[in-house]
């Protein structure tokens, strides 16, 4: 299946904009100091990579560490110290896999729930405090366009992760 390229001559104004407000929103929202005040007010002592894995075991169903690194985009034994960690902290806990008695998923305990709850708690009202000025026709829009932007990305991701893959089959 060929991948979409990229087209041919400069952006549009347009995405130019979008692109730039994603670098500052990223930017804001990875700050150090941003991250150190959230999980003050949540109560939570984690690092930024260990709330990233925390939330994505809490979004998904039990998966094997293996698979946490792939949907993260990071290395495998990143996500094993992590998971490690977060184990010993009791947020997360490792299970059989059914599939395969060999190997693990590690899933969210009642404390992991607990602390990515409050997380999200404290991030939400943040949002809301920010956005106030915001009609809630306004705040459906963007969380329209947003959600269709991340599926479009992930669309878009998943075509380049195929691309080698389709290089590497031989012509029938």
């Amino acid at each position: 299946m060929p991948t979409a390229q990229p087209p041919a001559g400069p952006a549009s104004p347009e995405v130019i904009e979008i692109e730039r407000a994603l670098n500052r929103i990223n930017y804001l929202s990875t700050r150090a100091r941003h991250h150190d005040r959230l999980m003050a007010m949540a109560g939570v002592p984690l690092d930024r990579a260990a709330v990233a894995l925390l939330r994505q075991i809490a979004d998904s169903e039990p998966l094997r560490p293996g698979e946490l690194a792939h949907r993260l985009g990071v290395e495998a034994s990143h996500v094993t110290r992590q998971v490690q960690q977060l184990q010993r902290d009791g947020y997360v806990t490792r299970a059989p896999d059914p599939d395969d008695r060999r190997a693990q998923r590690i899933e969210i305990t009642p404390r992991g729930q607990e602390a990515i709850g409050r997380i999200r708690d404290v991030g939400v009202r943040g949002m809301q405090v920010a956005l106030s000025a915001w009609s809630s026709g306004e705040l459906r829009q963007l969380a329209t366009l947003f959600h269709r932007m991340v599926d479009d990305f992930l669309a878009h991701a998943a075509d380049d992760a195929q691309e080698p893959l389709a290089a590497a089959r031989p012509e029938s």
